[in-house]
């Protein structure tokens, strides 16, 4: 038995750019056989729908409150719900895994960190990083090719929502440096010819059982 996972989603709660809700969400991919996803709303450097007069726990409790909302539903329906983000630096998008809102609310200011300086403190604190769709070209991307290898974990070496050669470009960068590989939906709404994602040998406990299997390679990627 294979257990399916999500890895890129969003959440109109929290990503201007998503048109379903979290609920909305968790049923489709409960529908679709999901065992559990992993939301990754918009940080306050990316799109998200963030009022930016808050103070700092209001802006972090905010970019929870997506995940919140799909962990309510989750447990209703039976899938597991994971906490994640996506950090964006002059256009790059960066997947979080591995930490929590505390995190982010022992860390103001973090959203005008440097690519560099937030590898540090992610990674420092055992957060695993991954460049979402490192070759996407778009008019507010400031550099549309890869950040240096060891400032990531792994990389996005699928997006479903990406052309072939966009993703075909992303693999071959990870196969150049030998780093741990995952295909993701990057969903915004809940009507998709296609979702993608990862599978597991096992049903996932924690969010960290995800992480070790994109490590050690044992997860495999969910591909047309």
């Amino acid at each position: 038995m294979k257990y399916l996972y999500e890895t890129h989603m969003h959440t109109s709660e929290v990503s201007g750019c998503a048109v379903s809700t979290a609920a909305e969400q968790v049923r489709a991919y409960k529908s679709r056989g999901y065992a559990g996803i992993i939301v990754t709303d918009h940080f306050i450097n990316g799109w998200t729908t963030c009022p930016t007069h808050l103070p700092w726990k209001d802006k972090m409790n905010y970019i929870a409150s997506g995940y919140k909302k799909a962990k309510i539903e989750g447990d209703k329906c039976g899938l597991d719900v994971f906490f994640g983000w996506e950090f964006t630096v002059r256009g790059s998008d960066f997947l979080t895994f591995g930490l929590d809102l505390d995190f982010l609310l022992a860390h103001p200011n973090l959203d005008i960190f440097s690519v560099e300086d937030y590898s540090g403190l992610v990674r420092s604190y055992g957060g695993f990083l991954v460049q979402a769709h490192p070759f996407r070209k778009a008019g507010h991307i400031e550099y549309q090719f890869p950040v240096e290898h060891w400032l990531v974990d792994a990389i996005e070496v699928y997006n479903a929502s990406m052309p072939e050669e966009t993703n075909a470009k992303a693999l071959n960068f990870a196969k150049h440096h030998n780093l741990p590989m995952l295909a993701g939906t990057d969903s915004h709404g809940n009507r998709l010819p296609f979702y993608s994602g990862i599978k597991l040998n096992k049903k996932a406990e924690s969010i960290f059982d995800i992480i070790e299997a994109i490590e050690t390679s044992t997860a495999a990627l969910i591909l047309p």
